[in-house]
Order: C-alpha cells, then sequence, then structure tokens
C-alpha cells in the first residue's frame, strides 16, 4: 500500500492506494490535539498582526510553545497512522509528502522571520510525518504539489482520467483537488526507486 498525504495547518486528506492505484481508504487525518495552535509560528510568533491575538511571543516562550505543539502533534499522528494501518489489510509501504527545502532552518529566530515564517509551521507537519513513517519502515516520497498531478497523467496514460477522477464517482463525495492530490503523489512514489525515497528535493517548495 502507498499512502498520499495533503496537508494543511492541524490536518490532512490521507489517501491510501493499491500498487494498482486502487483508492482503499480516504480519510481526514487530525494532526495536532485540541487546545493548541495549529500554526504556532505564524499565528504566535510571525510579524503580521492580521493573524495574532495579541503581542509576538518573544522567542524562548514561542520556541516553548512550538516544542508543545510539536509533541502534541506527534502524538495525534502516530494515534492517525496506527488507526489507519489497523484499518488496511496489507501494510503501508511508503509515503509521499509535499517537499521542503532539505536545508529549512529550524532556529525559532530565524524561522520567525520572512520568508520562513509562513512556511514553518507546514514544514514542522511534515517533518513529524516523514520522522515517524521512517520509524515503521516505510520509504518517504517528496513531491511538488505544482507538478504531482501533471506528472501522475504522465505515468498513467489512457487510464489518468479513469484513476484520477473515477473515485468521485465509485466512491462519491468528498473527492476533490487534495484527494486527486494525494492519489496523484501515491502514483509518482510508483516510479521512485526505494534509495530516493528519502532524499529531500533542494529546490522544493517553501510551503
Amino acid at each position: 500500500m502507498r499512502l498520499g498525504i495533503a496537508h494543511h495547518y492541524g490536518w490532512a486528506v490521507a489517501v491510501t492506494a493499491s500498487v494498482d492505484h486502487e483508492v482503499v481508504d480516504r480519510r481526514r487525518m487530525e494532526l495536532i490535539g485540541h487546545g493548541l495552535p495549529a500554526a504556532p509560528i505564524h499565528h504566535e510568533g510571525g510579524p503580521h498582526s492580521l493573524h495574532r491575538r495579541g503581542e509576538p511571543l518573544d522567542d524562548e516562550a514561542l520556541a516553548e510553545l512550538v516544542a508543545r505543539v510539536r509533541a502534541s502533534a506527534a502524538r495525534a499522528t502516530v494515534a492517525a497512522l496506527d488507526d489507519l494501518a489497523a484499518t488496511l489489510s496489507a501494510p503501508i509501504r511508503s509515503i509521499s509528502l509535499r517537499a521542503w527545502p532539505h536545508d529549512f532552518p529550524d532556529d525559532i529566530a530565524v524561522l520567525r522571520r520572512p520568508p520562513y515564517e509562513s512556511h514553518a509551521d507546514s514544514v514542522m507537519y511534515r517533518q513529524i510525518l516523514a520522522e515517524l513513517a521512517e520509524g515503521r519502515g516505510w520509504a518517504i516520497h517528496l513531491y511538488d504539489a505544482a507538478r504531482i498531478e501533471a506528472e501522475a497523467v504522465r505515468i498513467l496514460g489512457d487510464r489518468a482520467q479513469e484513476v484520477l477522477h473515477g473515485p468521485r464517482l465509485t466512491l462519491g463525495a468528498p473527492w476533490a483537488k487534495d484527494h486527486r492530490m494525494a492519489l496523484a503523489a501515491t502514483i509518482g512514489a510508483s516510479v521512485v526507486p526505494r534509495e530516493e525515497g528519502t532524499r529531500h528535493a533542494a529546490d522544493g517548495p517553501h510551503r
């Protein structure tokens, strides 16, 4: 089985597909517990007053908040992955996540400033998913969200319409852009050698 993720702040659309690209599971996956900000750097430490509830936290306070959010996200993601794996008839072999630069910083003082502050929280969720997937022995495939559906169409050829859009007819709603992206990512992973699966794209998007 291959798992494709189209994530947002604190949650994700997860699509699991067979080696023949048949959708065997689709769900909303919660990536953080209740009561914590889903985007702590962008909403609590960033320069944009529109997003904050008050004055921005200083570096120390923001680092403490991010640590709490990361711990909560790790717990929630473990639970979500455990629940998914328990419902499948075969083990997951790979996970596909949106790419991020391999040299993305981790210092709070840097992350809270442009251009990183609007991407740091998103990268955190992907890093947690990747770390947990690696611990489960899954291959990690990183994809470009802007190109993955076109890549899947190229791989599938004449089957593209049926595979990418057919689930809307066979499974019913919801089947939206995020679902297609997640499924397309599993298709892209089908042609990536395992040894390349954990390599971060240096020129990947800062999203």
